[in-house]
């Protein structure tokens, strides 16, 4: 649980980098998104990406304040519960509710 946990601070990472690009990489390319300010559904990388692009422009730092991990081995694992973002540009704080599907990759990473 705790791997799975941590799959969380690898996409915080990726958001840290600022580039919508490698964060859009942390989703396979059938996976869905329901974006924390938006609510318009992305279901496709560039739709993914783009909800990035202007994401990022806000310079969010994410944590999570209560969660639980699900695993159903040997295929796929969730991490869902509350979390939320410092944003860079201004100090305001968007709290949301969050839900990651995390899928087992042929060569065995998440």
């Amino acid at each position: 649980k705790e791997y799975i946990r941590s799959l969380f601070d690898l996409w915080n990472n990726a958001l840290a980098t600022g580039d919508s690009a490698i964060v859009a990489q942390r989703y396979t390319q059938d996976a869905t998104l329901l974006p924390t300010l938006s609510d318009r559904l992305r279901n496709d990388s560039a739709s993914i990406q783009d909800y990035f692009d202007n994401f990022l422009s806000k310079k969010p730092t994410g944590r999570i304040l209560e969660g639980y991990v699900q695993i159903q081995e040997p295929t796929w694992a969730q991490d869902n519960g509350i979390y939320e973002f410092t944003m860079g540009v201004d100090g305001s704080i968007v709290r949301a509710r969050y839900t990651f599907i995390y899928q087992r990759q042929q060569n065995g990473e998440w």
